[in-house]
């Protein structure tokens, strides 16, 4: 009983948090606090009652609407919730309450909120990418287990590794379809995700997430062109789930790589 409360309580705290991130992902490429002013709607700019803001049950209840002037919700709201409460609740159930489960839990959320930012936008926001390789330096000299070693300086190395291996490789990349299609391939914010996915999964699950990210562009690419004629895509999304995907299995894959 205890457990199905624990579960119940991650996954209302990660779509609590999924709530805060629409804020973000709504606020940064506008160049917005994400701190102040409070909610609000913005078609009539009425804040938002903290019973209109419950994480699914508003959007329910409302329809969907603004309570004051009607104005259409997107479901982006509820969408972000809903994946932010899963995947807490994912990270949960593999890692337990744990040193791994809060870090990840903290670049997950920095990953929903770079990948619906570059869907809307097509572009990272800086704030992310670079603060992100900031942060997953200092976590793996303060917490070395984080890239299973006893010494901070190696951790500190394998993060660093993890770094070039992320951000060099879509770079490469980046220089090489430049050359073959004459024109940008591979923008400068999948290169600063990449890095800062590095620093915090190492240089082996960072280069599993690059080998992984092409299959599901390509199979969006290709939907999309058939639809509208568009052969640009965001690439954040896909890079965002193939290091989720290599969180979780990367490991296994690997192996199973090597076996083969």
């Amino acid at each position: 009983m205890e457990e199905i409360i624990l579960k119940i309580f991650i996954f209302v705290f990660g779509a609590t948090i999924g709530s805060f991130l629409n804020v973000c992902i709504y606020r940064m490429p506008r160049k917005e606090s994400i701190v102040k002013p409070p909610s609000h709607c913005p078609g009539c700019q009425h804040r938002i009652n903290w019973y209109d803001n419950i994480p699914f049950l508003s959007f329910v209840f409302l329809r969907g609407r603004c309570r004051h002037c009607g104005q259409r919700i997107s479901w982006r709201y509820f969408i972000v919730e809903l994946i932010s409460a899963s995947i807490f609740l994912s990270l949960y159930l593999y890692f337990g309450i744990s040193l791994r489960f809060w870090i990840f839990a903290a670049v997950s959320s920095s990953l929903i909120v770079a990948s619906f930012i570059d869907i809307a936008i097509r572009e990272i926001p800086d704030e992310i990418s670079l603060w992100g390789i900031v942060i997953g330096l200092i976590v793996s000299v303060i917490f070395p287990q984080l890239h299973s070693s006893a010494s901070r300086l190696t951790s500190l190395g394998l993060s660093f590794l993890g770094l070039l291996a992320g951000g060099g490789s879509i770079y490469i990349t980046g220089i090489i379809g430049d050359a073959i299609f004459k024109k940008e391939s591979m923008g400068g914010g999948d290169v600063k995700l990449m890095a800062m996915l590095g620093t915090f999964i190492g240089w082996k699950l960072v280069l599993l997430t690059f080998f992984l990210a092409p299959f599901f562009g390509a199979i969006f690419g290709i939907i999309l062109k058939i639809k509208k004629g568009e052969s640009f895509i965001p690439y954040g999304p896909f890079l965002s789930l193939a290091a989720l995907i290599s969180v979780f299995w990367g490991e296994k894959i690997i192996k199973w790589l090597f076996l083969i």
